[in-house]
């Protein structure tokens, strides 16, 4: 009997991946890792601990709650900070499952002699034939999850499990239900896990280590001064509402100027574009490639964009150039440009710059 460890958040989806786990003959430990805990005593979203052990209790498996409060600090509240304060526009998720979920799971794989790490991603692991593995995109595409799986390395894939890919949501509560799980009918998260009142940079203002930039000046394309904003940390690359200027036409955030504390605007048409620069790469369905190859493929630049038409192009060990073939709306720089093949599976990615 293989032994599986599930990540179990409080969800409806975790708690489906350990019961059709247990029921195809695995033997399977609950854990959650604890990863943010506020000066309340709040659980942040996606660590639940007495939703995931009513839920074991009930399917009848061990539960253990687990402490990464001090990596997560380190690798993904400290980073997403940083980010912001910065002009880019971080994406949390990403890092922790890379450096947080999958390397404290696969830690504890050890302690509990167990084979394999499980979570309730829609997406699948699937091996190639040139022995390598990767996530291919779930069966239902409103819920498919890959793009927040690129960074995971071939060690963590190789022991990891994904048994929601090919199902919909409402399979996944209907067998909840029936199985008279209380988390069959839980909403989803969908903010921020450790932003649990107030906006982001709320967040960033009671936590920052630094100084946080203030008020400074909307500028055009040409460095014309337009009015004043409120602060970079509220601003991301492509956003248009909630600007606060109003100026006659269409404004979208072109760029972010950090050193300057200047928040370019300009017009619809400005903010497409056709070429974007990427570094921190990672490859999952092929070896890293050398610098000079072409990669043809499919790329999405935010977790909500349909993948698009382009060429990837590694300039150097670090370095790839994305060319769409059509433009598409400004990839706000500090989010991940993720690369598909024609079916479905992460080629790799990176860090948009």
């Amino acid at each position: 009997m293989k032994k599986v460890i599930v990540g179990m958040s409080g969800g409806v989806d975790s708690a489906v991946t350990a019961l059709l786990l247990k029921n195809e003959g695995y033997d399977v430990t609950g854990v959650t890792l604890r990863t943010w805990l506020s000066e309340s005593g709040d659980e942040g979203r996606c660590c639940e601990l007495d939703d995931a052990r009513r839920t074991c209790y009930k399917i009848g498996i061990p539960y253990y709650p687990l402490n990464c409060t001090d990596v997560f600090e380190e690798k993904v509240i400290e980073p997403f900070i940083d980010d912001y304060l910065n002009g880019l526009t971080p994406n949390p998720c990403i890092e922790c499952n890379r450096y947080v979920k999958w390397e404290k799971m696969l830690y504890y794989t050890q302690v509990f002699h167990a084979d394999y790490v499980a979570t309730g991603h829609y997406a699948s692991v699937i091996k190639l034939d040139n022995g390598r593995y990767t996530v291919k995109t779930a069966l239902h595409a409103e819920k498919d999850q890959t793009y927040m799986l690129y960074k995971l390395t071939q060690e963590q894939l190789a022991h990891t499990l994904m048994p929601l890919g090919n199902m919909s949501k409402a399979e996944v509560r209907k067998i909840a239900a029936d199985e008279g799980l209380l988390v069959a009918n839980k909403p989803d998260s969908q903010e921020i896990c450790f932003v649990t009142e107030g906006s982001y940079a709320d967040y960033i203002k009671e936590h920052a280590k630094r100084d946080i930039p203030g008020e400074g000046n909307f500028i055009d394309e040409d460095g014309n001064v337009l009015g004043r904003h409120k602060g970079i940390i509220h601003y991301t690359v492509g956003q248009r509402k909630g600007l606060g200027i109003a100026l006659g036409y269409p404004a979208y955030v072109k760029r972010i100027n950090a050193g300057t504390n200047e928040v370019v605007l300009a017009g619809e048409e400005s903010v497409k574009i056709k070429e974007i620069a990427c570094n921190n790469l990672n490859f999952l369905s092929i070896e890293p490639p050398a610098p000079g190859r072409i990669i043809n493929c499919f790329v999405k630049v935010r977790y909500h964009h349909k993948p698009q038409k382009a060429t990837v192009k590694i300039k150097e060990e670090d370095l790839a150039v994305v060319v769409f073939d059509d433009p598409v709306k400004l990839p706000a720089p500090g989010q991940s440009a993720v690369f598909y093949d024609e079916n479905d599976c992460i080629i790799g990615g990176g860090k948009i710059i």
